[in-house]
Formats: C-alpha cells, sequence, structure tokens
C-alpha cells in the first residue's frame, strides 16, 4: 500500500493509551514534541479498565467486608451485611470514569491528539489508522508502541467469556458465582481468588506448579497460604489441566495430580496462567520488525527496537509486566527522542502483591545477595509487635531488611502485612538513595504507624531492636 503525499508528518506516534502510552505522550508533549496518540479502546488501556483499577476496587471490597466480620470482635454490633455485585460493577465504573476523564484532560492539556482507531503499519516511518470516519496516515519521526498485554489461554481450556473466563471477564462479572475454579498459581489468580472467596463464593485454586507464587520467598508465601486456608480456599498443586465439558452451566474441569484423576465442578472457570504482549495486527514487518516466539520486542537500554526511530515500552518488552515499569519506560523513550541521555536503571523495581496479607519486596533477597557474593546482616520484625497492626486486627506477617555487612547500606526490603504496598516506597527510596541501616533507624517514624515495622527492622539488623527480643 502507498500513501503518498496523503500522510500528515507528525513528530512523534504512539500506540497506546495504557500507563506506558499516556505518560510517554505527555513527557513528550512537555519537552516540545508533537504527539499524535492511537487508541481503539478506552483511553487509561487495560490497567485502568480491566487490570490494576478494576481488581484493587474488587479487592477493596472484599476487604470491607472482612473488616465488617471482623468488627465484632472490636465491640461493633452489627445486624447484618451483604454484597451487591451490581452495586460494586457502578461504583467501580464511577472510579474510571473519573480517572479516564482525567487522563484525558492532562492529555488535551498538553497539546496531544487523541485518534480513535485501530493502527498498522505501512512501511519505517508510516502508519495507518482505521477509524469511524474512515483511513488516516501518518508519517512520523519516532514512533512508540504501548500496546499492552492480554490474558493467555490454556490450549485445552480456551476462554468463552461466559463459563471459562479471563481476568478481564472475572472482574465484569454482576453476580457472585457460587463456586469458582482458578486455574494458575499466580498474583492475579490469588488476589482474585482472596476477594471472591471473603465476599462468599467457594473458591479452588489449581496450578501446575509445586506451590503457588514462583519466585517469592517462600516464608513469605506461607502466610499468604495460611490466610488462604482460613478464608476456605482449596489449593491444588501439580496439578495438570487435562480437559473439560460444560452442561447446564456447570464447567467440569479434569486435572491430572499425582497420577490421579480428579474433575471440579464449577460455575465460573477463571484461567489466569500468564499474560500475552498485543503485537499481533500491527504488521511489525512493514516497520522493520520482528518478534520473538513469545511475541515479545526486543529494545534496549533507552527501549529502542531493531528500528532506530521505533520504541518499544511495557507489557509488549520484556521484563516484569508492571504499570510502574511501564510509565518509566515511556518517559524514558519520550526524553531519548527529543535528544536527553535517559536509560532505564531499574534495578530497584518493587513488586506488589495484593493477597491476604499484601506482599512488596523490594532490592535483593538473601539468597541473591549470597549468590552474588555478597555478605549481608538481616533484620526482621514482626507485625505481632506493632500496636498498629494490632489495632487494625492485622498482626501477621513481618518486614525484613537486607543490608551489605560492612557498609550497612539497605540492599533489600521483603513485606508480608497489612498496607505492604503503601510501605514499600520508602524502602524502595531508601535503597535508590544508598541509605543505611542507620539512616532508617535514625529516622524518626510517627506513632502508633506501620512504617515503624522499617525503622525497627532495621535497627534488628543492628542489634539494636527496643521491640523484639535480641536474637541469639
Amino acid at each position: 500500500m502507498v500513501v503518498g503525499d496523503i500522510a500528515q508528518n507528525v513528530q512523534t506516534v504512539i500506540i497506546g493509551t495504557g500507563p506506558a502510552g499516556y505518560v510517554a505522550a505527555i513527557r513528550a508533549a512537555q519537552l516540545g514534541l508533537e504527539v499524535v496518540l492511537i487508541e481503539r479502546g478506552e483511553v487509561g488501556g487495560i490497567c485502568l479498565h480491566a487490570g490494576c483499577i478494576s481488581s484493587k476496587a474488587l479487592i477493596q471490597a472484599a476487604n470491607a467486608i472482612g473488616t465488617l466480620a471482623q468488627a465484632t470482635e472490636m465491640g461493633v454490633e452489627l445486624e447484618r451485611h451483604a454484597f451487591n455485585m451490581q452495586k460494586h460493577q457502578a461504583w467501580k465504573a464511577s472510579i474510571q470514569q473519573k480517572l479516564t476523564r482525567g487522563i484525558s484532560a492532562l492529555l488535551a492539556a498538553n497539546g496531544v491528539t487523541v485518534v480513535k482507531g485501530t493502527a498498522l503499519f505501512m512501511s519505517e516511518d508510516r502508519i495507518a489508522v482505521e477509524t469511524e470516519q474512515g483511513m488516516e496516515y501518518y508519517r512520523f519521526e519516532a514512533g512508540i508502541i504501548a500496546t499492552g498485554s492480554r490474558p493467555q489461554p490454556l490450549p485445552n481450556l480456551p476462554f468463552d467469556g461466559l463459563h471459562i473466563l479471563s481476568s478481564t471477564e472475572a472482574l465484569r462479572l454482576t453476580e457472585l458465582p457460587k463456586r469458582l475454579l482458578i486455574i494458575g498459581g499466580d498474583c492475579i489468580g490469588l488476589e482474585l481468588g482472596t476477594a471472591f472467596a471473603k465476599l462468599g463464593t467457594e473458591v479452588i485454586i489449581a496450578c501446575s506448579e509445586s506451590d503457588i507464587l514462583q519466585g517469592f520467598d517462600h516464608s513469605l508465601v506461607q502466610i499468604v497460604k495460611k490466610n488462604m486456608r482460613r478464608a476456605g480456599i482449596t489449593l491444588l498443586t501439580q496439578a495438570e489441566v487435562c480437559g473439560h465439558t460444560i452442561e447446564e452451566g456447570t464447567v467440569c474441569v479434569t486435572l491430572q495430580q499425582g497420577g490421579v484423576e480428579k474433575k471440579i465442578a464449577a460455575d465460573k472457570v477463571l484461567v489466569t496462567v500468564g499474560r500475552r504482549p498485543n503485537t499481533e495486527g500491527l504488521d511489525l514487518d512493514r516497520a522493520g520488525l520482528s518478534t520473538d516466539e513469545h511475541g515479545f520486542l526486543t529494545t534496549d537500554h533507552q527501549g529502542r527496537t531493531a528500528n532506530r526511530n521505533l520504541f518499544a515500552i511495557g507489557d509488549v518488552t520484556h521484563g516484569p509486566l508492571l504499570a510502574h515499569r511501564a510509565s518509566r519506560e515511556g518517559m524514558i523513550a519520550a526524553e531519548a527522542i527529543a535528544g536527553r541521555n535517559s536509560a532505564k536503571d531499574m534495578a530497584c523495581m518493587p513488586t506488589v502483591l495484593f493477597t491476604d496479607p499484601e506482599i512488596a519486596t523490594v532490592g535483593l533477597t538473601e539468597a541473591e545477595a549470597h549468590a552474588q557474593g555478597i555478605a549481608v546482616t538481616v533484620g526482621q520484625f514482626p507485625f505481632a509487635a506493632s500496636g498498629r497492626a494490632l489495632t487494625l486486627g492485622r498482626g501477621e506477617g513481618f518486614c525484613r531488611i537486607i543490608a551489605e555487612q560492612d557498609s550497612r547500606v539497605v540492599l533489600g526490603v521483603h513485606i508480608v502485612g497489612a498496607e505492604a504496598s503503601s510501605l514499600v516506597g520508602e524502602a524502595a527510596l531508601a535503597i535508590e538513595m544508598g541509605a543505611t541501616l542507620e539512616d532508617i533507624s535514625l529516622t524518626l517514624h510517627p506513632h502508633p504507624t506501620l512504617t515503624e515495622t522499617l525503622m525497627e527492622a532495621a535497627a534488628d539488623a543492628q542489634g539494636i531492636a527496643i521491640h523484639v527480643a535480641k536474637r541469639r
């Protein structure tokens, strides 16, 4: 296809308005670049409409139910509490609308042109966009691919949107399933499974691995598993899906576990076995690009692809599929296009799981430090010794800190407990700034707060903790 002179010349074209794309667009506009931002769906991407925000809204509702159930111990007498899924969906939609309007307003305020349509490459510097009004064509000086990812199905358990669900459909349910089977032991399955269990659904989780949350420290995972059992969740490990049938609205999944065949019946089956990048359908070969066998694009330290004028950021590239990684890569790519010497430096990458309790980690684990030949000192403070955690009714968990033995420089922090997602930000800042154990323990933390757990863990690593007994 030849575009000729009908293509509009623009400096920067960005495909996708998720946390990678819209951040890149705003940053590029701030730096004086002309930006055209293309989106075939809703501004905000999957993160806003079927991922981060949607899932956290459901988790918050489930936690509220859990808090109400626990309130009687605190002296709060409640006659009745229930959960209305339809009202919840309306509440969630109102949040999404506010955030969507906010992002759209920011894009407009920065002079970004948003085009609603489906994009595909026509050459190394041209792109076509199919809109409701017809085709539009652009010739660009630089482009950014930020098309995100989508749930990965199982070959023998494909999504049908009604009985066999991805996380997208699960988050849009208007009625609670009575029985939910989750296939996969990753963070998405555990987060949603715990939420549904708190809301009254019978939940069974089956994963093919020997344990859930592969790659996370065993001591962190054990506390999550304990609370899963308390919530009534059944966990099946080393269970492979062999097949399924659907009869009269019930899904029956056949599993193979330890040489024994098991059949599990459920109203809904949620498959959470990973995500795949959205790189098909872009005609990348016309732009001089190809993906690996998994659909990912390879980039350099600035996000540049094999086509030096094209960048790829977020879930379409190798690395953890995290919104904050995607946003940072968007800023780096925009600055590189503008001629700045920006580059990725993401050794200190926080990871958060909104399980029960939450898990948040940043930096090296003790095992990783040892593997690198680094001698370390370790401190730990239990939430059971935190007055604030106990008044929240959340005494399970701990904060662990790892520091280089001689310099006392903080290398890693690992938290499992209430509000770990909020606590890890201070830990990430400490590592980025090269803070020592003394820097943290000598910083006055307000009392009573959960932030004190990090201060106490730092003190424990120095053998001067006040609120835990000295380790021998």
